[in-house]
């Protein structure tokens, strides 16, 4: 048994994705079960259907984060099966072991020769930049992207590397703005030439909007032509595979380097992958040591991604499936407005016409859904304020824990909720 009395064996099929348990379309096994993929679970998964089925039983639909929130608890009965199950090998300073085993996954899932972890993200994207700029130039960035608002100016500061943010306010820059600064910075006084473009998509700042994939292939291409690196922040890229139907391999292609998150949906503790050429990544681990990241074990890490990663995303477009069904649902009750993130991924914005917030959340919470608190939207066609006047506002994520209903399930809870 487990320190919350799951037996080991029984942890992973309980919440199982893989094609029986789909066809069973199980409920909640209690708070300890998790949507664990089965065993060889792949892309070729069976996508249930969108609605029907029973309403939710007690148990953890999440509606904030990409992931499943994983509670220490849980994590650690899920370590403990692995461990029994001997699907863990030690690392030694994040080399070998369960670590490679990640590394090759990812490899080819996005089509690099090579993929090197790192336990940030911070650390992932800077590290591409670095590499490619071989230490000199000037790197443009989105305004509103991770690398250049939350980072502390690691690039700047660590490596002497310029970020150049465009299109403040927007998830993606125009071509001609990339050439505007690209022949500027070609005629200064001083040699400073843009080295590197780095892209990400989805957006976070921007709810998960994407990059204009049309206007992202011209940027692309004039990239090749005056032979700038390029770099995709796709932390969230399997996100947006799932809700397009392309695959991460071709949206990684064109691009030199690529990091993935693996904590935000693959729900590891932390951790990062970097993949791109051999001979750009091969040696990464002195330059990773070399930034106090060369971690003596990150097999924990490791494990836990590695265990996730198969099947995923397939098993989340059988979540956007329910979303949908849930959304046309929503739809036709008075009591709620729907906004859809233009270009999104698994964000929406949702009114619902209930003065008391606090109730309504614990009335679904009771029914094993947890809704975020409600917040305002300064750009949203749906109002401001997350008070009570005219409803609240809620900001609500699909992940994985979507699959454990049914879109009749939740649009019934929701319509419930509403009464006291």
């Amino acid at each position: 048994m487990t320190a919350n009395g799951l037996d080991r064996r029984r942890f992973l099929a309980l919440g199982s994705l893989g094609a029986a348990a789909v066809a069973a379309r199980p409920a909640f096994a209690g708070p300890a079960a998790r949507l664990a993929p089965a065993a060889g679970a792949g892309a070729s998964e069976p996508s249930p259907q969108a609605g029907g089925g029973a309403e939710p039983e007690a148990g953890p639909v999440r509606m904030t984060g990409d992931g499943l929130g994983l509670t220490p608890g849980e994590t650690a009965a899920l370590w403990t099966e692995l461990a029994g199950d001997g699907r863990i090998e030690r690392d030694s300073y994040s080399n070998g072991g369960a670590v490679a085993a990640l590394e090759a996954h990812f490899a080819e899932a996005l089509g690099k020769e090579r993929a090197v972890f790192l336990p940030t993200g911070t650390l992932a994207n800077h590290l591409a930049v670095r590499a490619l700029a071989g230490g000199t130039g000037r790197a443009i960035v989105q305004a509103e992207s991770h690398l250049f608002n939350d980072s502390g100016d690691c690039v700047q500061t660590l490596s002497g590397i310029t970020l150049m943010p465009l299109a403040p306010g927007r998830a993606g820059f125009r071509l001609d703005e990339v050439e505007e600064v690209v022949a500027r910075t070609a005629g200064g006084r001083v040699a400073r030439p843009v080295s590197v473009i780095s892209v990400e998509t989805p957006v976070r700042r921007r709810y998960g909007e994407t990059f204009d994939q049309a206007e992202l292939d011209r940027v692309i291409a004039f990239a090749k032509r005056e032979s700038i690196r390029l770099h995709l922040d796709g932390a969230r890229i399997f996100l947006q595979s799932a809700a397009t139907g392309r695959t991460v391999a071709a949206y990684a292609r064109p691009f030199d380097t690529v990091y993935v998150s693996l904590y935000k949906y693959f729900n590891s503790v932390s951790g990062a992958i970097l993949a791109g050429p051999r001979a750009l990544l091969d040696d990464l681990y002195h330059v990773r040591r070399m930034f106090g990241a060369g971690l003596p074990g990150a097999w924990p890490f490791a494990a836990l991604a590695r265990h996730f990663a198969p099947g995923f995303t397939a098993r989340f477009r059988q979540a956007l499936d329910v979303s949908e069904g849930f959304l046309e649902r929503l739809g036709r009750h008075e009591a709620f407005a729907v906004e859809r993130i233009p270009t999104g991924t698994n964000l929406f914005r949702l009114r619902v016409g209930q003065a008391d917030a606090a109730a309504f959340r614990a009335r679904l919470r009771r029914r094993g859904i947890h809704l975020g608190l409600p917040r305002g939207f300064g750009d949203s066609a749906i109002g401001d304020g997350g008070g009570t006047t005219g409803g609240a506002r809620f900001l609500v994520a699909v992940n994985e824990s979507w699959n454990r209903t049914s879109a009749e399930g939740l649009a019934n809870a929701f319509s419930e909720a509403l009464r006291a």
